[in-house]
């Protein structure tokens, strides 16, 4: 079997540190590098439930997408609930992994595991990485749908690749409005709707759009066909494909070097929006009025391809 440090170069392979913004915090968090890595988890947040779940089956290494200590600390008391998180993986010989915005860069990255969920065929990066001469590195991805398709339909599409949230999709533009080319970011993309728009695709999905860049986006697009309409997911959801992803990637490093790992994907819903309470019925004449604003057409299932809550089992 391997040692830890054997199955930590072979992740910097894959999502290498220097890739990673500067304000980042990546790599091994805690863990013993002599240690011996038989199985290895793969989530997106580093919390208890996670943590629970990688000693309960007996993993080695948790890898996440997400930093624990992304800004630092000064104590990993267990008095916090950081610090129980790391006291939990210390006390049972669980080492903690991160690969965060290197793994978005990444090719494959995020974004991949993201396209890949929604039927796209990729065309390339959404904001290539400089570095990379053969341009397939860099922030969001570009792609292509294999037919047309309605907003609505590619929304329903998208809802059914996507694991289930509590929220759902949230889209913005007109349900009828034909989409060929989409742009995907996984996790919070709003930083980017200049690049999107320089592409000139359909539809941008992505996570986190807050309210002014959105409605931004939505106002400039009026001007240009409505493009691009908006499709907004939970930003757990845009990046837990990466997960089995990342385990396929570690399990075929595992087979040329003869290892034998075991890899298992958390199916535990981190996202931290548990519930969605939606309008109730107009009571009211000013409710009326607004419900009279709101298109049924667009209505959209929540996103439901997995389920909400399932333990790590075996690739």
């Amino acid at each position: 079997m391997p040692s830890l440090s054997d199955v930590i170069a072979a992740l910097e392979t894959l999502w290498p540190p220097h890739q990673a913004e500067e304000w980042d915090a990546v790599g091994l968090v805690c863990g013993d590098p002599e240690a011996e890595v038989t199985r290895v988890l793969f989530a997106v947040d580093p919390v208890q439930e996670v943590a629970d779940e990688a000693v309960r089956i007996g993993a080695d290494l948790l890898v996440t997408h997400h930093p624990l200590y992304l800004r630092g600390t000064t104590t990993v008391a267990a008095t916090g609930f950081k610090g129980r998180v790391v006291h939990k993986l210390i006390k049972n010989d669980v080492a903690l992994h991160v690969a965060h915005t290197n793994a978005d860069r990444a090719d494959p990255g995020v974004s991949d595991a993201l396209a890949g969920a929604v039927g796209l065929r990729i065309t390339g990066p959404l904001v290539p990485d400089a570095t990379d001469p053969s341009g397939r590195r860099g922030l969001g991805r570009i792609g292509e749908l294999d037919i047309p398709l309605t907003l609505a339909e590619f929304a329903a599409r998208a809802a059914r690749g996507l694991p289930r949230t509590a929220a759902g999709l949230r889209v913005a533009g007109d349900p009828e409005q034909l989409v060929r080319t989409v742009a995907v970011c996984g996790g919070s993309g709003d930083g980017l709707f200049g690049d999107v728009r320089a592409a000139g695709v359909d539809v941008y999905l992505t996570a986190d759009l807050r309210h002014h860049p959105a409605s931004e986006a939505q106002q400039q697009g009026l001007l240009s066909d409505g493009r691009p309409a908006l499709v907004d997911a939970a930003h757990w959801a845009t990046e837990w494909p990466w997960c089995e992803q990342a385990a396929g990637q570690l399990d075929e490093i595992s087979d040329r070097h003869g290892w034998a790992l075991r890899t298992y994907v958390s199916h535990q819903v981190t996202d931290p929006w548990t519930a969605h309470a939606p309008a109730p019925e107009a009571l009211s004449s000013t409710s009326s009025a607004r419900s009279s604003r709101q298109s049924p057409e667009a209505t959209l299932p929540t996103s439901a391809s997995r389920p909400q809550s399932h333990p790590g089992a075996p690739r």
